[in-house]
């Protein structure tokens, strides 16, 4: 029996292409199924056909458009068992996680289904008396969605939601890398009743699909989540057309634990916020700074914690992650803890590739002694590894967190509320989590600031990242 063979959906038809993508599981190292690769004519087929159905899909009423979303949230739910299974199979996600992510999905299409007749435009006061001035919000048009690995379903539909409830149109392309979920739940779209063109999933390369979808004349807009080089190659390929984007790109997340921190919620925030999908995650705790009075006690405790994960199977039950996502990520991973240490820092718990009869596994690691400037405290790491450094003063600390070039998330560990207070204001981060671990509300808005990204998502100005503005003066 061949391989499972996944086709992109064009024009509300599942289309196969001339080449394929093959698909590992990073757990087992064995290719499991085959994608039809997209390239520039399939990016063209797929905007000629969302241009041509944004005009009608835009004139339905958003409560229209909104029962479309819930029709997606109930072909989730119908299906979830299946699309987590394959989920932890394409990317070695450890089962519960999977799941997580399938279920929160469906809700994600529910909650901006929610929002068809809460988002609303303006009136404005004019200076002349016999005038109004109204602020209408529309679509903004045809909108390209290119999704990351890491979460690619749950981020699909961060990109389809919002765009689909206020009438545009999309092109989403899922990541090479994981793209068999997103495909499978196409192929539940295609049967639906959903207009032709109004959805699109094309699967391809970042440097022939997406450089396609990103500059062709028909693209409104572009939806990156994803790496800084990645956001840089979208801007560039967006310029000549003036076009918008909504970038989240990397992180490097301060846990910033204060003198006073309840130990043992520390603990576990930081464990949960650097080990969740084997630390590959853009809002993971990627460096700790930890006041040198609770410093030793908390170096061990998290020795412990970090020395208490489980690594394995994800299908198994009790395991704490699974495979890196692929040798490149794990000789990543290896090459920069390596660095660390021949320029000093000392390794106090993992360091090293797991011995495991097959996936990519990168042992917990700990890092303490690396400089302020050093590229394992100043880079991503997207892997289970965390430097923690020593601080004695508020100020230094508040300054050694803000001093990375990202700036998605942070968080801070203290029982004094105007601590917490003075540190949300002085943290220059989109999000601060405060005595929890980092991971985000689909009500909230998730952005950052410097080259953590552009606009954001989620939530009512998630919502707004795909309208645009019209003003109206009425006189009368």
């Amino acid at each position: 029996m061949g391989l499972r063979q996944y086709r992109n959906f064009i024009n509300g038809e599942l289309r196969p292409a001339s080449e394929v993508i093959q698909v590992e599981n990073p757990f087992t190292q064995q290719i499991i199924a085959e994608v039809a690769k997209g390239g520039a004519a399939e990016a063209d087929d797929a905007l000629q056909a969302a241009r041509a159905a944004q005009p009608a899909w835009a004139k339905k009423s958003a409560a229209a458009r909104g029962e479309v979303l819930k029709q997606f949230a109930q072909v989730i739910r119908d299906h979830r068992v299946e699309l987590a299974e394959l989920l932890m199979h394409e990317q070695a996600k450890i089962a519960p996680l999977a799941q997580v992510e399938i279920d929160v999905t469906a809700t994600y299409f529910d909650y901006y289904a929610g929002w068809a007749r809460v988002y609303e435009g303006e009136i404005i006061n004019s200076d002349d008396p016999q005038e109004n001035i109204f602020l209408f919000q529309k679509p903004i048009g045809v909108v390209v969605g290119i999704c990351p690995w890491n979460f690619p379903f749950f981020v699909m539909a961060r990109k389809v939601a919002p765009s689909l409830l206020v009438g545009c149109t999309t092109v989403l392309k899922p990541s090479s890398t994981t793209p068999l979920t997103t495909l499978r739940f196409a192929e539940l779209v295609a049967e639906l009743d959903l207009p032709p063109g109004v959805l699109n999933f094309v699967a391809g390369g970042g440097a022939t699909l997406g450089d396609a979808l990103v500059r062709h004349p028909l693209t409104d807009m572009v939806s990156l989540t994803g790496s800084v080089e990645a956001g840089v190659e979208i801007i560039k390929g967006s310029a000549e057309k003036i076009m918008k984007t909504s970038l989240e790109l990397g992180g490097k997340a301060p846990a910033i634990v204060f003198p006073d921190a309840d130990m043992d919620i520390a603990i576990k925030g930081v464990t949960d916020s650097r080990l969740i999908f084997s630390g590959q995650v853009c809002n993971c705790a990627e460096r700790a700074y930890v006041h040198a009075s609770i410093y030793d006690e908390f170096v061990d405790k998290l020795k412990a914690s970090f020395e208490a994960a489980v690594l394995d199977d994800p299908a198994l039950p009790g395991v704490t992650y699974s495979s890196q996502i692929d040798r490149a990520q794990l000789d990543k991973i290896s090459d920069m803890v390596d660095k660390a240490v021949a320029d000093g820092a000392e390794v106090v718990t993992g360091g090293r590739a797991a011995d495991k009869p097959s996936g990519y596994f990168y042992e917990p690691t700990i890092i303490v002694g690396a400089a302020q400037d050093s590229q394992i405290v100043q880079k991503e790491v997207f892997g289970p590894v965390l430097p923690i450094v020593k601080w004695d003063d508020y100020d230094e600390v508040i300054a050694m967190a803000n001093d990375v070039e990202y700036g998605l998330t942070s968080s801070v560990f203290t029982r004094d509320v105007s601590t917490v207070m003075q540190a949300i204001k002085d943290l220059n981060f989109g999000e601060t989590y405060v005595n929890r671990e980092h991971f985000e509300g689909i009500q909230g808005f998730h952005a950052g600031w410097r080259k953590s990204g552009i606009g954001g998502a989620d939530g009512k100005h998630g919502l707004f990242e795909y309208l645009q503005s019209q003003v109206a003066y009425i006189r009368y």
